[in-house]
């Protein structure tokens, strides 16, 4: 990849999450990337990773999960990519989140946040791997 992309590959272990965002901020700071934009991106990243290691992984094993950020054409972009168990984030209708806290259903936030905070989210499901994308815009 060219020197405005970063490329990881983690297990799907929860102390996984900070050491990616740590090099995924960096990546932003060395780029010039305003803070706003780069917090909103890694809150993403830090919600779907930790979704992805919570809860695709149903056979106890250790499995990888790639990571690619590239900064290009005006916009921050991720691709995240895993060999669990198949998810559409975006098959799923969003949580009610003006229902009463005891009366709202577990879950869905993580979700909830990716499409309210990016641009563009898409996902599909590739050679038995999940590929979720997500953007956001780093330049007006």
């Amino acid at each position: 990849m060219s020197s405005d992309a970063l490329s990881l590959t983690l297990l799907n272990e929860p102390s996984a999450v900070p050491r990616t965002a740590e090099q995924v901020e960096a990546f932003c700071r060395d780029r010039n990337i305003a803070g706003p934009i780069a917090y909103k991106f890694n809150l993403a990243l830090d919600e779907t990773l930790t979704n992805a290691i919570s809860h695709a992984f149903g056979d106890g094993g250790r499995h990888q999960i790639d990571v690619n950020v590239e900064n290009r054409d005006g916009y921050l972009t991720a691709t995240v990519s895993d060999d669990g168990t198949p998810f559409d984030p975006l098959a799923h209708p969003p949580p009610d989140v003006h229902a009463a806290v005891e009366d709202r259903k577990i879950g869905g936030l993580g979700i909830h946040l990716l499409r309210t905070l990016m641009d563009t989210v898409a996902y599909r499901r590739h050679d038995g791997r999940n590929h979720l994308m997500f953007r956001i815009r780093v330049t007006p």
